[in-house]
């Protein structure tokens, strides 16, 4: 039988270059949000990647943010040297991501012709091609939002080109790990730890349901507000809590709501992952198994840490940065839980 064993190692390399870049872009990206910085660039330069180089092409490249709303109605007073600055940002992000592009299909492509792909893993990496590419539309599909009237984007569209990078980066992750874990995969219905196993899922479920609030949190910059904790406005529940009608717009656009919610998600979420982290560190003996748990259990304590350090100081660019980078971090902590659970 063919061994893929030398060939599995180049391909892991090569995915681990592409998740941690991956894991860069969306920190640029949430960098680019906190200072404003997304909608410095109105098209979507189709043909060219080339910044502007000389004071002409930086005039006229001012000139086309000067037509839109978030210069007309925010940012009259910007410099040229002040668009300079956000435009960087934006620059950055769009660049990083195509560059993400090139370099997963260049190996693919070579691993590939060479036949290194171990069967079953081609569809795979399809997919996630594919799923990087819809990324990109979604990107500017946001950014488009932010283009006509209201110089925002959309706190819908937002919340998707999140989610869909975190889809992005989970399946990335997961496959790495296949890849590097040599224990056979067990079937749910064969696991000893079964039970465990679908609480596990509940909790990745909790999760990114908190992620997606935290989507909307960003979306409508509701970090702003209620700058203390635990209270809002002196209250656990605070006033406003439900003032849009219908009721149902409130957790999606009432800002009030919007960080009631995701404050509230991620303190039962972060306190069922510790509990989690104590029972699985007291109930497996494994030490492969208990450093997952013990993975779960410290990055809980640091992203609890960090979002509510983001809210007491009204949400500065380094540690928003950090919390979302916390976010991932913690998904990854659980996602090598959840993958070392799988294979007891």
């Amino acid at each position: 039988m063919h061994s893929y064993r030398e060939q599995d190692r180049a391909i892991q390399h090569w995915l681990t270059l592409c998740l941690f870049l991956i894991f860069a872009m969306m920190i640029l990206g949430a960098v680019t949000r906190l200072t404003g910085s997304g909608l410095s660039m109105v098209d979507w330069y189709p043909t060219g990647m080339l910044p502007p180089v000389n004071h002409q092409q930086w005039l006229q490249q001012f000139e086309q943010y000067q037509r839109f709303p978030e210069y007309q109605l925010l940012n009259r007073d910007m410099s040229l040297e002040g668009f300079k600055s956000i435009f960087w940002f934006e620059y950055s992000h769009r660049m990083l991501g195509r560059l993400i592009g090139l370099v997963f299909l260049l190996p693919f492509i070579f691993f590939w012709f060479r036949k290194m792909i171990r069967p079953g893993l081609t569809p795979r990496l399809v997919v996630m091609f594919l799923l990087g590419g819809f990324q990109g539309w979604l990107g500017w599909y946001m950014v488009q939002s932010g283009l006509v009237n209201n110089p925002a984007v959309s706190q819908y569209r937002l919340t998707a080109h999140l989610m869909s990078a975190i889809l992005i980066y989970a399946f990335i992750l997961w496959t790495l790990l296949d890849l590097v874990t040599h224990r056979t995969y067990r079937r749910l219905a064969d696991s000893a730890v079964g039970a465990w196993r679908k609480i596990s899922l509940c909790l990745l479920l909790l999760l990114l349901v908190t992620m997606v609030s935290g989507g909307f949190v960003a979306g409508l910059k509701a970090g702003k507000i209620f700058n203390t904790f635990p209270l809002m406005g002196g209250a656990l529940i605070p006033d406003g809590i439900g003032a849009l009608s219908p009721w149902y717009l409130n957790p999606l656009e009432n800002l009030v709501t919007v960080q009631f919610n995701h404050r509230w998600l991620a303190m039962f979420s972060g306190i069922l992952l510790f509990v989690w982290y104590l029972k699985g560190r007291a109930f497996f003996g494994d030490s492969g198994i208990q450093r997952s748990f013990k993975m779960v259990g410290m990055m809980v304590i640091i992203q609890l840490a960090l979002g509510i350090a983001t809210l007491l100081t009204q949400v500065p660019v380094i540690l928003g940065a950090l919390h979302q980078a916390g976010a991932l971090l913690l998904l990854s902590a659980l996602l090598f839980n959840i993958h070392a659970l799988s294979r007891v």
